[in-house]
């Protein structure tokens, strides 16, 4: 009961991105463990799927032998890969 009980819909509704994807405007990096048991998988795909209909811009990767999490070497490369490809695309030099 950290944060609530999750059991609650309300609750849910309140802090689960589901029901919040009209307010996302940035782009959004999903990496997803195939093996999850804590956010299914139908959820990221959902979320993915929103933003691409709103022309938001979305890279979404599954890495379908981890759970919530990465555990596995390559993944966690790969993944760390990609986060620095995503932000050299998505953040803004302020400096200049």
């Amino acid at each position: 009961h950290r944060i609530g009980d999750v059991n609650e819909d309300s609750f849910n509704c309140r802090i689960s991105p589901l029901f919040h994807v009209d307010h996302i405007s940035a782009p959004l990096l999903i990496g997803h463990g195939g093996n999850d048991v804590r956010v299914k998988r139908a959820e990221a795909d959902r979320i993915a799927f929103e933003m691409k209909l709103k022309n938001i811009p979305v890279e979404y990767i599954v890495y379908p032998d981890e759970g919530h999490g990465f555990g596995r070497p390559a993944n966690m490369i790969d993944f760390a890969s990609r986060v620095e490809m995503f932000l050299s695309q998505h953040l803004v030099d302020v400096s200049k």
